[in-house]
């Protein structure tokens, strides 16, 4: 039974993280609404499994690096809170892989939305 406690309290402090995220940062909210938009969209249009599939995994890949690239800045601010080159570079590239990810994840929606809108 212990077991299974941890592993609620696991979750719990996993769905906590995320509630953190959603209220301190802005790009959380708007990664929300975009969520909400790409899942009303596919509905609307009757997606297929295999569209649904790619685009959760490209949603999860935005949200995924966005939290990890939030966490990393946070780190860094809490480890070297004044300014300093190296610490630039790693925010620069973190925030790069969530670039890379929005990008990819705009090219599934367009390849799946694009043809079913015109």
């Amino acid at each position: 039974m212990q077991t299974l406690r941890n592993r609620l309290r696991s979750f719990r402090f996993a769905f906590n993280g995320i509630l953190a995220f959603l209220r301190s940062e802005p790009n959380g909210r708007i990664h929300l609404v975009a969520t909400i938009a790409v899942v009303a969209l596919a509905s609307w249009l009757g997606c297929t499994l295999t569209e649904w599939a790619l685009l959760t995994f490209a949603m999860a890949l935005v949200w995924v690096t966005e939290m990890l690239n939030t966490a990393i800045e946070k780190t860094m601010d809490l480890l070297h809170p004044e300014r300093h080159s190296s610490v630039k570079w790693i925010k620069d590239v973190a925030a790069g892989a969530v670039l890379v990810a929005a990008l990819a994840a705009a090219v599934v929606g367009g390849l799946i939305f694009i043809p079913k809108l015109i």
